[in-house]
Formats: C-alpha cells, sequence, structure tokens
C-alpha cells in the first residue's frame, strides 16, 4: 500500500470505531455490546479500576490502544504532554489529570469522528486542561522545543514514515524531554508471510518494528538513552481463530511466532543540550 492508501485505511477504521463506541458498543471487542465483556487480548484489561473511573466510558470504549503509557511516563505536575493518535481522548484525559491545573494535555488525530467524540468526552468529564487537535503525527501543528513529553498508544505502528513521526516528535520536545509512548514491537525473524498475517490480526496496517529498527530510528532523529520494556506478549493461541480464518495451519506456525509479537513501553530523550536539532529534523524541513 501507498502512504496514502494507509492513510485511509486508518481513517475509515478509526472513524467506525469513533461512531462504534458513541453507539455503545466496545471496540476492544468487534461487536460486543459491553466493556465488560471485552475479550481482545491486545486492547483489553488496560487501565485500573480508577483509572477506568476517571473518565467518561464512551473513552473507554474508543480505546484501541496495547498498553497504558501514561501510567507509566511517570508524568509531573505543570508538565505539557502530547498524545499522538489521541482517538477517544483516553490518554489525554488521564494525563492532563496527572499534570494537573498547571500542566497542559494536548491530543492530536486526524479523524474527525474521534475528534468529535474526544471533545464529548472531555465535555462530560469537566477537565478544562486539555486540547485536542487536528493533524497528523507526521506533521505535528506545534512549535518547536514545546512539549515536555510525548506519550502514544498503539498508533506510531500504523505509521506509513515513522521516520519522519520520530523527527517531529524530536522537534517538538522541549530539550530533555522524553518520549514515552507504547507501540506494537517484533523481536527477532519471522517470515514476512506469517508476519504480514499476524500483523492484520493485531492491527499493524503499516507493520510493527523490530526492537532494533525502532531503536536505529530514534537514534537517527536525534534521541538517546532508548529503553525498550516488554508489557504484554501476545501469544499464538490468542489469534488461532482469526488466523485459522485465513486458511493459516496454525500450529506449523507457531513456533516462528511465539514470543516475538509484544506490546512495549519505549522510553527515549532528547538531549538537554539540544536547542534545535539540525538540518535534517527542525522547523520546515521536518515537515517537507
Amino acid at each position: 500500500m501507498s502512504t496514502e492508501e494507509i492513510r485511509d485505511v486508518v481513517k475509515e477504521k478509526y472513524g467506525q470505531a469513533a461512531l462504534q463506541a458513541q453507539s455503545g458498543r466496545s471496540t476492544c471487542c468487534g461487536t460486543s455490546p459491553t466493556l465488560k465483556e471485552c475479550c481482545d487480548p491486545i486492547t483489553s484489561n488496560l487501565y485500573s479500576a480508577q483509572e477506568s473511573g476517571d473518565v467518561p466510558e464512551a473513552a473507554l470504549r474508543a480505546s484501541l490502544g496495547c498498553g497504558n503509557p501514561t501510567a507509566l511516563a511517570e508524568l509531573k505536575p505543570g508538565e505539557i504532554v502530547l498524545d499522538l493518535g489521541s482517538g477517544g481522548g483516553i490518554d489525554v484525559l488521564l494525563s492532563a489529570k496527572r499534570v494537573g491545573p498547571t500542566g497542559k494535555a494536548y491530543g492530536l488525530d486526524m479523524t474527525d469522528e474521534m475528534l468529535a467524540l474526544a471533545r464529548e468526552n472531555q465535555g462530560k468529564s469537566g477537565v478544562s486542561n486539555a486540547e485536542f487537535l487536528k493533524g497528523e503525527i507526521e506533521n505535528i501543528p506545534l512549535p518547536d522545543n514545546s512539549i515536555d513529553v510525548i506519550v502514544s498508544n498503539c498508533v506510531i505502528n500504523l505509521s506509513a514514515d515513522k521516520d519522519r513521526v520520530f523527527r517531529e516528535a524530536f522537534r517538538v520536545l522541549k530539550p530533555g524531554g522524553r518520549l514515552a509512548v507504547s507501540d506494537v514491537v517484533v523481536t527477532g525473524e519471522v517470515p514476512a508471510a506469517i508476519r504480514k498475517n499476524v500483523e492484520l490480526w493485531i492491527g499493524c496496517i503499516a507493520g510493527a518494528l523490530s526492537d532494533e529498527d525502532y531503536r536505529s530510528k530514534l537514534a537517527l532523529a536525534g534521541f538517546e538513552n532508548t529503553d525498550i520494556e516488554p508489557t504484554r506478549v501476545y501469544d499464538i493461541e490468542d489469534a488461532r481463530q482469526f488466523l485459522a480464518a485465513q486458511n493459516i495451519d496454525v500450529d506449523a506456525i507457531a513456533p516462528l511466532v511465539a514470543g516475538k509479537f509484544m506490546s512495549a513501553f519505549v522510553r527515549a530523550y532528547k538531549p538537554a543540550s539540544a536547542a534545535c536539532c539540525g538540518p535534517n529534523c527542525c522547523g520546515t524541513t521536518a515537515r517537507g
């Protein structure tokens, strides 16, 4: 698929997810009518009972993430946070509560339906220190050196131009700022045809990065001290029904897949000395 085709597929998928959440059905389990019946091993059981109670139920219904980056990012009062691919707004609203009234949380999403849902959820939650912006994560509509922390929840893997995403993230972070995202990561070698089918199940339309590629791309953008912490490893049994429907011999591929697909929490830092990141990622060059 071309970059444009991938973007269109993602927009359609997430637009439908927003409408489904507004109708009262959980996106985390296909046609499941309630959150209690959610069965997806990727998107289920990511938030604590307290966190779930801190946001409108529609925000939970619209969650398509693979982790809980706001819980792991160690947000501090007064910080400015940006959520890349904010969807129904759950991680923005939780971030806004953590940084308090002296801080702020931005959400960035390209889907009109998700933005409408997120703003509706913000109104219901009474959170005033949050703002939702329309745009693409490859072209962040915020100034250089303006953000303390960037979070994201299983969205970077959907981009067809991850290098540009990382350059833009680096550009908008303040010197010393940090990237703290949940994403799908692949470890080791997986045959291309098998990887494509497993990623289709996970939802990685543009393809998940390997852990080595993740580190190298972040370093190329200027980040340092990258750490990748597994948070959930996917078992082949989780995908058995889906893969069998694709006429795949699940038992035959199991040894090639076991333990190689995981949700991970990725941390990386913009050097404190980086007032600007140079010709490859600052200013208009990063958007070109």
